[in-house]
């Protein structure tokens, strides 16, 4: 069966992006979650669904449909960057992907820079080709660990040299990859650590994501901590984790522009920061989340989790969407906090004050920020608010703290 060719430039002809480039205001970014998988790994806590058999026209519709309906919401719009999330959406159908970028093509206008990322699996390197065919331009292969042990322990299906050879693959088919790695498993030590991530980043396309192992509520790593069938490093223990991978990565040139993520110059995914950066973004398909600007008032999107309930809402009123949230002006300021420290970036005072019409030292507590500036745990100036390399490490307690 012959792929649809999306109407989205060619793959060749598409720009690095300046990590310093936020979208421009107006523009919106769409990702698409593909809820399925072939198993579910134990630590993972996002939507996920195993089924027996997949009806890839039903869901084909199903997106399109939505597609549809956010056009009609949404209206015209640049858009910056498309986002395949899951689930495992290198299982899709090429076709699929080629008609759902085709429709994108249709509603919104794209451009040259215009990114289009894929998650996938190492182990869907065969049908690497097909999906830069569909139009995928960046892909993120699920790597995890380069230890065949490790792997075993976090429920993957792939070893340490199918991991690799998807990575070669990838650098083949795609003019941009990355991949991601789970650090700070049980038992390991920093400095086995170095050297799976020195091994590592020797192979780095120009994007790596790196996380430590974090025990969420409802996954199957939940349960075996909770009867003491293992624990994960304490925070001490962890700090040391993140700054070991934050001077590794630094000294090979490819400093963290956000917590958890790594790139050299011009690999940054452009959808992280549209949302990291407060741009607007639609979420299509089970469980997706969006957040999009209308009339100067900030909506929160969150589609139904379960495929089927999702798919239903769809066809009978155009979106899947279970809850669509107004958010305050404080609310709205808040998430914009939250968010931007995350990034290099930092909090823009530009962005605060057209967005908003506020300053920085009117949205923190004051006190705390100057305890924080004075400790050198932030920086605060003429162009924003931003962690520094020793902020970054107790990030989320400094954000408490400035927003308490």
């Amino acid at each position: 069966m012959p792929l649809v060719t999306a109407r989205l430039p060619s793959s060749s002809s598409q720009m690095p992006v300046s990590g310093a480039d936020r979208a421009r205001p107006g523009d919106i970014a769409i990702y698409l979650h593909w809820p399925f998988c072939a198993a579910k790994c134990p630590y993972c806590d996002f939507n996920v669904h195993i089924r027996a058999s997949i009806d890839d026209s039903f869901w084909r519709q199903a997106f399109l449909a939505e597609l549809d309906a956010y056009f009609e919401r949404v209206g015209p719009r640049t858009v910056s960057s498309v986002y395949f999330g899951g689930g495992t959406p290198s299982l899709m159908n090429p076709a699929t992907i080629g008609s759902i970028l085709d429709r994108i093509a249709t509603h919104w206008s794209c451009g040259a820079a215009t990114e289009v990322s894929l998650e996938a699996n190492p182990n869907d390197r065969s049908r690497f080709a097909a999906l830069q065919s569909a139009g995928i331009t960046r892909l993120s292969l699920g790597v995890q660990a380069f230890d065949d042990d490790a792997l075993r322990f976090l429920g993957r299906d792939h070893d340490a040299r199918d991991a690799s050879e998807a990575l070669d693959k990838a650098g083949q088919v795609f003019p941009r990859a990355s991949f991601d790695l789970i650090y700070a498993r049980p038992g390991q030590s920093v400095a086995a650590w170095q050297v799976e991530l020195k091994r590592a980043l020797a192979v780095v396309p120009g994007h790596v994501s790196l996380y430590q192992l974090t025990i969420e509520r409802g996954t199957a790593f939940f349960d075996s901590v909770k009867r003491g069938a293992f624990a994960v490093p304490d925070s001490d223990l962890g700090a040391d984790f993140f700054e070991v991978t934050q001077e590794l990565c630094a000294g090979v040139g490819l400093p963290a522009y956000e917590i958890s993520n790594h790139a050299r110059s011009g690999e940054e995914c452009r959808y992280n920061l549209t949302c990291w950066l407060g741009g607007d973004y639609v979420g299509i398909g089970p469980g997706a989340h969006g957040r999009i600007s209308e009339g100067g008032i900030r909506h929160a999107l969150r589609a139904f989790r379960k495929p089927e309930t999702w798919a239903a809402r769809v066809a009978e009123a155009g979106l899947g969407l279970e809850d669509d949230e107004v958010l305050g002006h404080g609310a709205a300021i808040e998430e914009a906090v939250m968010m931007a420290l995350r990034t290099v970036h930092g909090l823009d005072r530009a962005f605060l004050r057209s967005r908003f019409d506020a300053e920085i030292e009117s949205c923190v507590n004051r006190s705390r920020l100057k305890d924080f500036v004075d400790d050198g745990k932030l920086e605060c100036d003429e162009r924003g608010l931003r962690a520094t390399a020793a902020g970054r490490i107790v990030l989320d307690a400094i954000i408490g703290a400035l927003l308490a």
